[in-house]
This record gives structure tokens, sequence and C-alpha cells, in this order.
């Protein structure tokens, strides 16, 4: 459990008399109080360090003497990850804008649903169960911050919208995550093994995305604790693995990345230095001059997945639409369309992201294929109405029917879960 700190504080919220179409009789443990008192250190927001430019993007990165690696030159683009898409009204109309569909809506909906019913007495979810296929290891802190990440993309939170269905499954996730996090800021559990630093990667991108959606004090200085964490902890090449500052994987740095962005995302601070080492990393593990990226070293072949995971890191640092990097890296994605008898959410999850910021025809080929096939395969019937198979999948055996839900829900949301980052606005 957590070591405590000074001040308690509740996440609270207020409910309107109606919570929507949900079927309350579904979920057993609603009668759970809802007050879950969090040990928490009291916001003081006059110590916290001015953020001159919060949505800047880290100095450019010289070009590697060598000219073989892939660093780069190219000037910084703006983040393009504001969550506005979010609210309704906006994710009616990127939904429309970007090929979205009313069945993609159903499913994400149906996934939300599913997941609500999992939600565990105290506010945790679970890789185990009570559902049919879970993982092979437990890890309730990751189980948690993935099923949250599903409603904020959503555009759910502890603070309720009109018909909202969701928000007391939100807030009494919080209160539970937030309970679990150490003074220095981490909240894995040692017991977790290979799984300590995914872990804190995924929450620290979820309280990033609340703080930022809600502006809610209280979430400030636990979410710059998690952020500083990140930044404590990342090795002297520019990585992160399993252990803290030992070792380096693009698998465990990609989630790190998307923390360390939600974080600048948010205001909260990151120093630019852990972004150029960041650069630095991924350039050792580039071939092919940065189109393609291997799970460790160049000594290992580029697969589709860590292709797309470091590509995604390049967008986000700062390569623009039509770097030919970029550029060539797309057209060897796009040579693995989703196939649901060869799936891998995981790979699919950073590739849908990758060509949604690409626009044009990248995005309508992928997105031609994942907004039929992933409703298409959702469970229809029973207990597990809204949810997905892990049963074939790559990674499904470890992370069980809640991680390959999630991140089902995910590429459902990216219409709207993030604005495209080169804003062209392109019609689909």
């Amino acid at each position: 459990m957590a070591s405590t700190v000074e001040v308690p504080f509740l996440l609270n919220a207020r409910y309107a008399e109606e919570l929507g179409d949900i079927d309350l009789d579904a979920i057993d443990d609603l009668n759970v109080p809802q007050d879950v008192v969090i040990e928490q250190s009291e916001l003081s927001p006059d110590e916290l360090p001015v953020v001159i430019d919060p949505l800047s993007m880290p100095d450019v990165v010289p070009v590697n003497p060598e000219g073989m690696l892939a660093a780069s030159d190219t000037p910084s683009i703006s983040v393009g990850l504001a969550l506005s898409g979010r609210t309704p009204g906006m994710r009616e109309a990127l939904r429309d804008a970007y090929g979205g569909t009313a069945l993609t809506d159903g499913a994400v909906m149906e996934g939300l649903r599913w997941l609500a019913k999992q939600q565990q007495s105290n506010g945790s979810w679970s890789l185990r169960g009570p559902y049919r296929d879970g993982g092979n290891r437990e890890n309730r802190e990751a189980a948690t911050a993935m099923a949250l990440l599903a409603f904020q993309g959503h555009g759910h939170t502890h603070q309720p919208l009109p018909g909202d269905e969701f928000p007391r499954v939100v807030t009494r996730g919080w209160n539970w995550l937030l309970a679990q996090q150490y003074d220095d800021g981490h909240f894995y559990q040692e017991n977790v093994g290979d799984a300590r630093l995914y872990t804190h990667a995924q929450c620290t991108i979820a309280i990033c995305e609340l703080y930022a959606m809600t502006r809610d004090p209280e979430l400030r200085k636990p979410a710059q604790k998690a952020v500083d964490y990140c930044v404590k902890i990342q090795t002297s090449a520019g990585g992160w693995r399993y252990q803290p500052g030992r070792d380096e994987d693009l698998s465990v740095t990609g989630w790190f990345a998307m923390a360390l962005q939600s974080a600048r995302m948010a205001g909260l601070e990151v120093p630019s230095d852990t972004f150029r080492r960041l650069s630095e990393y991924l350039d050792s593990v580039s071939h092919e001059y940065g189109s393609r990226y291997s799970y460790r070293s160049r000594g290992s072949g580029a697969t589709p997945a860590m292709t797309a995971e470091g590509l995604l890191c390049r967008q986000y640092l700062g390569w623009e639409r039509n770097d030919q990097r970029l550029q060539d890296g797309v057209s060897y994605l796009l040579g693995f369309l989703p196939e649901w008898d060869e799936r891998n959410v995981y790979h699919w999850y950073y590739a849908t992201q990758v060509m949604h910021h690409m626009e044009g025809d990248a995005w309508r080929k992928w997105n031609g294929v994942m907004r039929q096939l992933l409703p298409q395969e959702q469970e229809k019937h029973g207990r597990d109405r809204g949810s997905w198979d892990p049963n074939g999948d790559r990674w499904g055996s470890q992370g069980g029917r809640l991680f390959t839900t999630c991140l089902s829900i995910y590429m459902l949301e990216v219409y709207y879960r993030h604005l495209p980052l080169y804003g062209h606005g392109a019609a689909y």
C-alpha cells in the first residue's frame, strides 16, 4: 500500500438524478460508499515552478555528425494533443470528419459498459477477472489505469456531464488509484515484476489526461510527482525498461514518451533534456535512416509493432508530416493492415495513432479496415458482450480480456481522442 503523506482529499462529483441508460442492476457493487478517502499532500500552487510555455516542444536535436542516425534538425511542430475533441459536440464532429461511424460509436459504448460491470467493489479493475479469459498475472494498478483511459478517451471524468453514464465509475476508480501512489511518485507494486514501469507510465498518462481535461487543482501535485518520477528514472541512454534507471527497450519507452507528452499537454513541467535523450535513444533502435524500429537495438530486426511505436514517438517529438523517413515508415506499416486471424492489438493501437495523425490516403486505407473489423469482432451476447476475445492475439494470454478490450476501445475512440498533430483538418 502506498505510504501516507500529509492531508487527505476526495475526488468529489455531483450526480444528476438520472445516470442514463446504464443497467445499474447489472453492476453488483454500486452500493459501496462513494466517499473513499485518499491520503495525499496538500496542493500549494505558489510552490510550483512557473511553466513559461507548457505546450512548446523540446529543443531541436542536432543532426548526428555521422549522418546515419535518425536525429532531426527539423523545426518542431506545434503539439496537437489537446483533448477538446472529447467533448460531446466536438466528438461527433471529429468522428464524422475522420471516418468514424454509428457502428464505431456503438462499439465504444458497449465496451465502456462492459468495463463498468467489471469494476471491483473497491473501485479498481483486475487483469485476472471476474470475466473469462483473464491475463496470466495480476496487476490492478495497470488494469485500473487502462480502464480509466478508455472512459477518459470518450470524455468521462469525475466531473459529470448531463446524461453521463459513468461519473461514479470514474470517481471510484480514481479514488482507488490515487491511493496507490507512493511518496516518490510511482504507482506500481513490486510484485508485478517486469510490468513495473509499464504500469507507472500508464498511470502517468491517465492522471495527466485527467488533470488536462478537468483542471482539478487537487490533481496537479500527484500528476507532477508521477512525471518527476518518469524523468528521474530515465537511463543515461535515454530510455526505460523493467527496472528504474537500468536498461531500456522501445516497448516500455513508448509508453513513457506518451506519458511525458501528456504531461506537457497538461502544462506540467518536463525538462527539454528528457526529450533530447529520448530522441537519441530512438536513434539507437532505428533502421533505414529512421523509417523502421526494433525492440532493443539495431542488431535485432525491425518489426511492424515497434516501427509503429517508434514513429508515433517521432511524431510527438516534431517530425513533420512530409518527412521522408516518416513517409517511408508509414508505407511499410500499410503492408500490415489489421487481419483478425493475425491479430496484435498492441501493434494496431500504435499504428492507428500514427495513421490518424498522417490523415489523407494512409488514414483512409487503415481506417477503412479497422473501423469495420473491430466492431465486427466485438462480443455481441452474454456476459462478454462489449469486450474482445484475447485468444489468438499476440499478447492476449498475458494481458487478457481487459487488455485487448481497452486497446480496442482506444482505437475506436481515435477520431476524437487526440486532435491530429498536423492540423490539416482534411475531410475523410
